[in-house]
């Protein structure tokens, strides 16, 4: 008991667990709207991107939140607008800025070099870094993405399951849907230190996937997600520790663990996935 118990004597173990609980929390609710929409890549391009903003910030020595945050979020309403005008494809849209936006990150890293964060730590997470307003600002996003959800309930439905009806029948389909980017990159943002930028959106898709195929009931749905989140970042934190492997690889590990066993069970009785009901 005492080896479980040994790192919570430590303050940076225990910024990071409730970062890690909290982020998981986060990008399982926020990953229901995701996965719903069929655009399930975008966690990975939007944390791509915010890649870009980070390599400026530490070059210039600029605020990592402001500089990659105003980063991702420009990135997530290119793509959005991109998407809307249906020029071109919603995966399209998302390689092209967000894998661009990363591209010009490892360039710029390249030529000037890294001031800021370690490079392994953004790309796969660290719980070394983790400050106390770290865990205020990702407390605060939290807070935000569930004022959005309750505020925008109706509204967040209504363009998740039918975008055109939800415009016919008046929802501001481009407000909402910029929103719910603005929130996403904002997510991705404030779990890069723990979960690093390759693994965000394993983060966002795992745990909705696997209440989707324990309910089809939008608002368990929402709970089942966040739930499982939350847990797979505080067992995932704990693991990290005590095998000395990067938190984020430990708590995808642990999320893919479960969906492989839920997967595996639900298998042995198949039957047909009843739609998402409201």
């Amino acid at each position: 008991m005492n080896i479980l118990l040994d790192p919570f004597a430590y303050q940076f173990f225990v910024k990071g667990l409730i970062v890690a609980t909290v982020a998981g929390a986060l990008c399982g609710l926020i990953g229901v709207f995701i996965v719903l929409r069929g655009m399930s890549y975008i966690g990975h391009g939007i944390s791509h991107s915010i890649f870009g903003g980070f390599a400026a910030s530490s070059i210039i020595g600029f605020n990592f939140y402001l500089g990659a945050g105003v980063w991702g979020i420009a990135s997530a309403l290119a793509i959005a607008s991109v998407t809307r005008k249906k020029l071109v494809g919603a995966d399209a849209a998302i390689g092209v800025i967000t894998m661009g936006s990363f591209a010009l990150g490892v360039a710029l890293l390249t030529f000037f070099g890294n001031k800021g964060p370690a490079f392994d730590a953004a790309l796969f997470g660290s719980i070394l870094g983790v400050r106390w307003s770290d865990v205020y600002i990702i407390i605060g996003v939290l807070g935000l993405a569930l004022a959005m959800i309750f505020f925008f309930y109706r509204s967040l439905l209504f363009t998740t399951f039918d975008p055109e009806v939800a415009a016919t029948a008046g929802v501001n389909v481009v407000r909402i849907e910029s929103m719910l980017m603005i929130v996403l990159s904002l997510s991705t943002l404030v779990t890069l230190n723990v979960i690093g930028v390759t693994l965000v959106a394993a983060t966002l898709v795992i745990p909705p996937v696997i209440a989707r195929l324990l309910t089809a009931s939008f608002h368990k749905l929402l709970a089942i997600s966040t739930g499982l989140g939350a847990t797979f970042g505080f067992i995932g934190m704990n693991l990290s520790y005590h095998l000395d492997v990067p938190s984020g690889t430990t708590i995808v590990l642990v999320g893919a663990i479960v969906f492989t066993l839920v997967y595996a069970f639900k298998s042995v009785r198949p039957h047909r996935m009843p739609k998402v009901t409201i």
